[in-house]
């Protein structure tokens, strides 16, 4: 367990040109490769907080930007991590779960309770673009054909919306 085993993230944080310099962030990720580099500015990030999503959006699209630094540090320090999401939709209630990239639907199951690793039978997965491009319609999904059963051998990916399947008895 040596520190320099360890995966590091190096975050710069950059004035409004630098953050427009792509020549300058390859110089800096070059720098500090193979860890990857986030470059942000505190200032215009805080600013962006303050704002709802419509100006919030705005904004980045003003800088030239497609995602705050927040957001890209969130998504590349899940990847160093080996994390990914998989979501599950009620009638009530959309969850995120995280999960190790590579973890089967059994074991992911087995994140929401126990239980549900233990009695897994299955899992009916659509992915999040087939949700999105269905208009969250799970009766267009069907029809579409892009509902899938899988079982105990598949590998979760990300954003991956499930519903387990499964039988617990006592």
């Amino acid at each position: 367990h040596l520190m320099t085993a360890k995966p590091f993230i190096y975050v710069f944080n950059v004035d409004d040109n630098e953050l427009a310099n792509k020549d300058l962030q390859a110089k800096l990720a070059a720098s500090v490769a193979p860890a990857p580099a986030v470059f942000l500015n505190a200032q215009f990030e805080a600013d962006l907080t303050e704002l709802d999503e419509a100006d919030a959006r705005e904004m980045l699209e003003d800088a030239g930007l497609s995602e705050s630094g927040l957001d890209q540090l969130a998504r590349v320090g899940f990847d160093i991590l080996g994390l990914q999401t998989f979501l599950t939709a009620g009638v009530k209630v959309v969850r995120a779960w995280q999960i190790h990239k590579g973890w089967t639907a059994p074991q992911a199951a087995g994140v929401i309770h126990t239980d549900f690793e233990k009695g897994f039978i299955k899992a009916d997965i659509v992915s999040y673009d087939d949700f999105v491009a269905a208009d969250g319609s799970m009766a267009k999904i069907k029809e579409e054909g892009k509902l899938r059963q899988e079982g105990r051998d598949y590998v979760m990916a990300d954003g991956d919306i499930v519903e387990f399947k499964f039988n617990v008895s006592k």
